[in-house]
């Protein structure tokens, strides 16, 4: 995959693209990500990219004829154009894997008091990833960036996130490590006696029982085997004591 994130702050991502996860996966081939600068498609000799909102008002607004240059220069016929804005679709894990199938992204990074209202004809879709306001659009991309190359091939082990949050319907199950024992605190017993059948019952209990207190919401959508249902009206008795 191919990503070009444009921003008026390329030296913000210098630690993003050179270190942990994503380092490996550039340097492995299974991504190439381009920092462009849109300030390079000004014509101002000033480098200028915004001005004063028409109609007044405060704070300065992101020019279209430097966006949609910036824009046309790095897309190519297999390019996806996202805008990043507070008014785009929210972002989920959904999203993510949707966009790890595109084989170029081009993310456009917004700043101070947003863009001109015509920079929206030039991409193809506009995501938010929550309903606040940020100063710019460059930590937005970067979320965007990592959720979508942790999906992709051999940049991490699959297994590592097919039981992500979100990626099954339902919270991720607990998770522990060694010690197993801290400050009075054990790792579960059913966790290390190595019966698979049992850990993946665990699991999967843990995983519901999460959802179910943190965010119930999620289980309006998520498909109940029988064994799932069992599951629940357990987890429910044991809270309800």
């Amino acid at each position: 995959m191919k990503i070009k994130i444009l921003t008026l702050f390329p030296l913000m991502f210098k630690g993003f693209i050179e270190e942990s996860i994503i380092k490996r996966a550039i340097e492995k081939g299974v991504v190439e990500i381009e920092v462009v600068d849109i300030r390079d498609y000004s014509l101002n000799k000033h480098r200028h990219v915004d001005d004063t909102p028409c109609g007044g008002g405060a704070g300065m607004v992101l020019q279209v004829d430097v966006c949609h240059r910036a824009i046309m220069a790095n897309k190519s016929i297999n390019s996806h154009v996202v805008m990043m804005t507070p008014q785009g679709i929210p972002y989920t894990q959904e999203v993510a894997n949707r966009l790890s199938k595109e084989s170029e992204l081009v993310l456009l990074c917004g700043h101070y008091e947003g863009f001109d209202e015509r920079i929206r004809s030039y991409v193809d879709e506009e995501i938010s990833i929550g309903d606040y306001v940020l100063t710019g659009g460059e930590i937005p991309s970067m979320v965007v960036a990592d959720s979508v190359i942790r999906l992709l091939d051999h940049a991490i082990k699959e297994e590592s996130h097919l039981d992500d949050s979100f990626s099954t319907g339902l919270l991720e199950y607990p998770q522990y490590t060694r010690p197993v024992e801290y400050d009075n605190q054990r790792v579960p017993e059913v966790l290390l006696n190595g019966n698979h059948k049992e850990i993946a019952r665990f699991r999967k209990k843990e995983a519901l029982r999460r959802t179910y207190l943190k965010r119930p919401d999620l289980l309006n959508d998520y498909s109940f085997t029988d064994e799932d249902k069992k599951l629940l009206e357990e987890i429910i008795k044991e809270e309800n004591k």
